[in-house]
């Protein structure tokens, strides 16, 4: 390879790896990220429907707190706690007893760790290719990194 390509070839494949790869790890992390806020917030419905379940609603209703925005809280009394409505996406909630909650939580939540993986094999493999791009710049540069050290166990 001719001395004179080799500083342009450096600034294309670190301009590649730092327009293209790192922005696509960070946006791959940023979803995966928000899906597990979902998966929280779905965990989170799912106590709360349990520890109603457990309480005597049927007689006494359901004493609670309402978040009216930012975080101003007021006092609320449900006469009947044996329905509930559940955000089933896009903007639509559907009423379900505590049984068909639970088992509709149960469902998406397995959904949404599908997507959670599907999204954290995509970075593994844009971090591998940041690695081998590195590795080609390291080459190019013709840069010697010592490899680790082996090292000596003392205890023996």
């Amino acid at each position: 390879m001719c001395d004179a390509s080799i500083p342009s070839k450096v600034e294309q494949y670190e301009q590649f790896l730092n327009e293209r790869l790192k922005t696509d790890l960070s946006q791959v992390l940023d979803q995966r990220d928000k899906l597990y806020g979902e998966v929280a917030e779905y965990l989170q419905l799912k106590t709360v429907i349990e520890r109603v379940k457990e309480s005597d609603y049927k007689t006494e209703g359901l004493k609670t707190q309402v978040d009216l925005g930012c975080n101003f809280y007021v006092q609320a009394h449900v006469p009947d706690a044996s329905m509930i409505f559940v955000s089933v996406g896009y903007g639509f909630f559907l009423e379900m007893t505590h049984d068909e909650a639970l088992s509709f939580i149960d469902k998406k939540v397995s959904i949404i760790n599908d997507k959670i993986d599907v999204h954290t094999k995509d970075a593994a493999k844009i971090k591998a290719h940041i690695k081998l791009v590195l590795q080609g710049l390291q080459e190019i540069q013709n840069l010697d990194f010592e490899t680790e050290k082996p090292y000596r166990d003392v205890l023996s």
